[in-house]
Parts: C-alpha cells; sequence; structure tokens
C-alpha cells in the first residue's frame, strides 16, 4: 500500500504541472478568464464574432451606461469625433456611451441628419475618390467586399440622411480593432462590431444624430479628452485575406438594392456617388 502511494503521489504532482502548462483555455485567441463583460463570442445568424482582445478596451474604450444631462430627446446619436465618442441618449437622464474611431470623412460631418437606412452585415465598395487618392490601399478591393467577416462595414451600417437624400456618412462596425479611439486617413464613424450590433438594436429608423464641434466636445468631456487618440496611418491589408474569407460578386455596390433584413426609406437614392462615402 505504501509503495502505491508513493507512486500516486509523484503522479498526481506530474499531472497538476502539465495542467498548468497547457495554460488557460483561448476562445478566439482571447484566455477565457480575460474575455472582457459584453465583448464576448457573439453568434450573429450565420456569423460568429469572437471576442475583442481587451487589450484594445482599456480605460473609457469600452461601452459604458453614463448619465446625461444635454438637451438632446431620447433616441438621439450624438457623434463626438474630437473624444472619439457615439452617445444614444435614453429615457431619465442617461446615455449609453460608445468608443469610436473616426476617419477623414467622419471628420467632416456637419449639422444634423437622420438614420435614413439600416443594414446587417453590409457589402462595401471603394468610391472613386479612395481609388484616385489611395490606389495603393484600396486599387485590390475596386470591385467590391460582399457582406460578412472580411467586410470593412463590419456587422451592422447606419446609412445617415438629409432632406431624404444619401448623405453617404456611415455610421458602422470595423474589423481594425486598433481605431477605436483613434483617427484615420479614411472612413466615416467607425464602432467595435460588438459595439455597433448593440447600437443597432436600440436605434429606430428616422433617430435624429448630431455631431458636436471642438468647442462643444471640450465643455463636454474636457480638454484632455476632447484631444483623445492619434491619427493611424492607412492599413494595407493582402487581398487574399479579404477574398479568401468570403465570395465576391463584380460590381457589387454597397449602395445597391437592400436585402430582406435592410431598414430603408422610400424616397432614398441610393445609386448614387458621393466622394465622402470611405470604409
Amino acid at each position: 500500500m505504501r509503495s502505491m502511494l508513493r507512486f500516486l503521489i509523484p503522479l498526481v504532482s506530474l499531472l497538476a504541472l502539465l495542467g498548468c502548462a497547457r495554460g488557460p483555455e483561448l476562445v478566439g485567441g482571447v484566455p477565457v478568464n480575460e474575455i472582457v463583460a459584453d465583448y464576448g463570442v457573439i453568434e450573429d445568424g450565420d456569423y460568429t464574432l469572437p471576442p475583442v482582445p481587451p487589450e484594445y478596451l482599456q480605460g473609457v474604450n469600452r461601452r459604458t451606461a453614463v448619465v446625461y444631462d444635454g438637451p438632446e430627446e431620447p433616441g438621439t446619436i450624438i457623434v463626438d469625433p474630437h473624444a472619439k465618442f457615439l452617445y444614444f441618449v435614453e429615457e431619465d437622464g442617461a446615455a449609453m456611451r460608445y468608443p469610436i474611431a473616426v476617419g477623414r470623412a467622419g471628420l467632416r460631418m456637419r449639422g444634423d441628419s437622420t438614420v435614413g437606412m439600416k443594414r446587417e452585415w453590409p457589402g462595401w465598395t471603394p468610391t472613386a475618390n479612395m481609388l484616385r487618392t489611395q490606389p495603393e490601399v484600396y486599387g485590390p478591393f475596386a470591385e467590391g467586399v460582399e457582406g460578412g467577416l472580411a467586410s470593412p462595414l463590419g456587422a451592422r451600417a447606419l446609412y445617415l440622411y438629409q432632406n431624404g437624400r444619401d448623405t453617404f456618412f456611415r455610421i458602422h462596425g470595423t474589423n481594425d480593432l486598433p481605431s477605436i479611439g483613434n483617427s484615420g486617413s479614411a472612413g466615416c464613424i467607425r464602432l467595435f462590431n460588438h459595439d455597433v450590433i448593440d447600437l443597432y438594436e436600440r436605434v429606430e429608423r428616422g433617430a435624429r444624430v448630431t455631431v458636436r464641434t471642438y468647442e462643444e466636445s471640450v465643455a463636454a468631456e474636457g480638454e484632455e479628452l476632447a484631444n483623445r487618440g492619434v491619427e493611424l496611418p492607412p492599413t494595407i491589408i493582402d487581398p487574399e485575406s479579404i477574398y479568401g474569407a468570403t465570395d465576391v460578386e463584380a460590381g457589387e455596390d454597397t449602395e445597391g438594392e437592400a436585402s430582406a433584413q435592410d431598414e430603408t426609406v422610400a424616397d432614398a437614392d441610393p445609386s448614387a456617388e458621393a466622394e465622402s462615402e470611405d470604409a
């Protein structure tokens, strides 16, 4: 009996060491014990979104319910391109705050608009302006990318309208996780895919969207936050990493006919081209 115990004790110790050596279970490359609440695996129809790594969710760079005492009505979206925040105003002096990335087009947003169209898993085609000014970045994708995990517009998109016409400004998801909280050379207003899915469910078609000036951002957030983030260079992506993950239909236009899951407005003109629509 004693000889058996002398054998079992080292065996149990060895198994325990081997268990430790294996390390924690990984989900989408993120240790299970490090997955941040609200940013875990999402099963969304035919697609599965992996967790957002915690290094991108530090400090204010995550979805947060906050107190809000501004004059906007519940249901309004407030875009702060300077502090890199988007607020969705709720009832009783509350709001949901999302961190965002702001592209060059997003910085040109002015005045009020409305959410004229909503799309789930939208496709994307670079504009003529994008192809002309940054052919090394966008040229390989001239034929477009259909909706799915590889689409630069991410899991959801809100299409902004003024006077019943498409402004070609977008609020959408992104796979470019390091961009959140920063500015880029291209794009409109981007959110983590987890966040844009959450926002999409809250926003009604026709919701008002307003954009803060720098002075308004300083007054609301303070000077430090109003200057949050840095401008990042464009990310050059291997086309095989995109086209290997999705089937592409030549000539697909993100402004084409909406799918059965889309919500649109009757007088939209989605076939028109504008220079401001950058992913």
